[in-house]
């Protein structure tokens, strides 16, 4: 299939897309594109592209993708997110013990301290260590797909294997197992907005009532787990 009259920065779009859909190259994305909107995919004909149309292209070539994977490609199929990103904010220092009973929180970002990272496409993971009382920006993540290997997924939530709660913009169901499987609790954020602003929201839950689920993240022994349940189900 003839694909030099790609100009460049269609062709960047194209092979940033196929990175984050599973089992996919550029050329095989080339191939659903070449049904869904004719050969070459323009910036224009791409603008008006949809999820159905991808799963619906090509026999059903991508119908069997996660909803939220096929978000992220399209997303990048269409230029957002292609700006020179803005720089994350400086880290802060920190040493292991400063912050009694407070966790870690990654939050996956593409530009300055945003939270608009789609799990599989996101650019960096934002780490902050976060108490009842502060949090902390204490690393900056950047994803190498070079290092990524054959299963990007497990490089990414390897990343933050350190983690104990993710903050994403979407995330797909393989992936979110991935993430699962280190222990890390993923939060899904369509909406976006300010990662800080989600760490200081966080903050408030752990000053207050924690639920379940994070309370055992806190590493609260069985018995307080059980009292937050009673304490929920009486509320």
């Amino acid at each position: 299939m003839a694909t030099g009259s790609l100009s460049e920065d269609i062709a960047l779009r194209i092979g940033l897309a196929a990175r984050t859909l599973p089992d996919t190259d550029p050329a095989r994305l080339i191939r659903v594109l070449a049904d869904a909107v004719g050969l070459p995919p323009t910036a224009e004909s791409l603008a008006g592209l949809k999820v159905k149309d991808l799963k619906q292209a090509a026999d059903g070539e991508f119908a069997h993708l996660d909803q939220a994977e096929l978000k992220a490609a399209l997303a990048i199929l269409k230029g957002e997110g292609m700006e020179d990103a803005d720089p994350p904010p400086p880290i802060e220092s920190y040493a292991e013990g400063d912050m009694p009973d407070s966790i870690r929180v990654a939050c996956a970002s593409n530009h300055g301290e945003e939270l608009d990272g789609h799990f599989g496409s996101a650019h960096c993971f934002l780490v902050y260590q976060v108490s009842a009382k502060e949090n902390r920006l204490i690393d900056v993540r950047v994803v190498d797909e070079t290092k990524a290997g054959d299963d990007r997924n497990a490089y990414r939530a390897g990343l933050i294997a350190d983690c104990q709660v993710l903050y994403v913009a979407s995330i797909g169901g393989p992936a979110a197992a991935k993430v699962v499987k280190k222990d890390i609790h993923p939060i899904k954020d369509p909406n976006g907005g300010s990662a800080r602003e989600r760490v200081v929201a966080l903050q408030g839950i752990l000053a207050g009532k924690a639920p379940p689920w994070l309370a055992k993240v806190m590493g609260q022994a069985p018995e307080d787990r059980i009292r937050f349940d009673r304490d929920e189900a009486e509320a």
